[in-house]
């Protein structure tokens, strides 16, 4: 079968067999699927590059304050050359999401485990890719209000005041909102242990980048991975306090938890290292998004 045949035909199948392609090019990691998830990468990475850009320029002295990836998307829109890189950032994102949710669909169970553990494994897996690809459809929905000047640039700290005083108002609302919190540390003693580990290595493939990026990369993403850490154990520790202290107002989100981290001893030097490290893992996101192997079937 000649190449032009071939590709008619797989169109044809996309089309008749929409879900069951998006399954086989997911196993595969192929095709579209592969490109929405390197397009996500890349937009997801240039997200955290900006809040970290941001932060150092504040923790210089260079002016500014601590902002969440929606407050860096507002700061974007804020001049024409920024709009349309704000523009690329929402497809960006919405690729990014697009990928999870597939991925979600498309996850199957391991072989080697049990049935009872392999559907749970499977089914753990499925709740987190939901869960992410919901975290970017907000960003993306974030960044649509703002291009269409209609807002979206609320600080992620007063929206998440709002939220844990909206969920402490229900039946046992204390104990959800505190394990909340504890999601967000346990989040982030995983990414320390994803940085310290080099973790994220497994999924890369062979080649792709030469020796000297590769190690380049590896050390940006040990570095990137302990900042999310640092940032994830704080928002965390935070919203503990919140369902403790049963006061929403102690919540706070990413640039909350850059603002603690100004506002405490040594915090010039804190933030910027914590900033730092939100700019490596920019970069990271783009090694990333070379070398990932994303196919499901691995």
């Amino acid at each position: 079968m000649t190449r032009p045949d071939a590709i008619a035909e797989e169109a044809q199948h996309a089309v008749q067999h929409p879900a069951r392609d998006a399954r086989e090019r997911a196993h595969r990691g192929s095709g579209w699927y592969a490109v929405l998830a390197r397009v996500g990468l890349v937009a997801k990475g240039l997200s955290y590059g900006l809040v970290g850009a941001l932060a150092l320029k504040l923790a210089i002295g260079g002016g500014g304050k601590a902002t969440s990836r929606q407050g860096a998307l507002a700061t974007l829109a804020q001049s024409g050359f920024g709009k349309v890189v704000l523009i690329l950032l929402a497809i960006g994102l919405a690729a990014y999401a697009v990928w999870r949710f597939v991925q979600a669909f498309a996850e199957e169970e391991n072989p080697s485990d049990g049935e009872a553990e392999g559907a749970a494994k499977k089914w753990g897996k499925r709740a987190g890719y939901v869960a992410r690809g919901l975290i970017y459809s907000g960003l993306t929905f974030s960044a649509i209000k703002i291009l269409a000047g209609s807002g979206g640039n609320q600080s992620q700290t007063a929206k998440a005041h709002k939220t844990t005083g909206m969920v402490l108002s229900w039946p046992a609302g204390r104990w959800i909102v505190g394990l909340a919190g504890l999601g967000f540390v346990a989040a982030g003693l995983w990414n320390f242990y994803s940085g310290a580990a080099c973790r994220f290595e497994d999924k890369w493939r062979m080649g792709g980048l030469g020796h000297a990026a590769r190690v380049w990369g590896r050390r940006a993403g040990v570095v990137g991975h302990i900042a999310r850490a640092v940032v994830f154990t704080l928002i965390g520790v935070f919203v503990i306090k919140a369902a403790v202290d049963y006061n929403p107002k102690d919540a706070i989100g990413l640039d909350g938890a850059l603002q603690k981290l100004a506002n405490a001893s040594y915090g010039p030097w804190l933030l910027g290292l914590t900033a730092a490290g939100l700019v490596s893992y920019g970069v990271f996101c783009l090694v990333d998004a070379r070398l990932r192997d994303v196919s499901t079937g691995g």
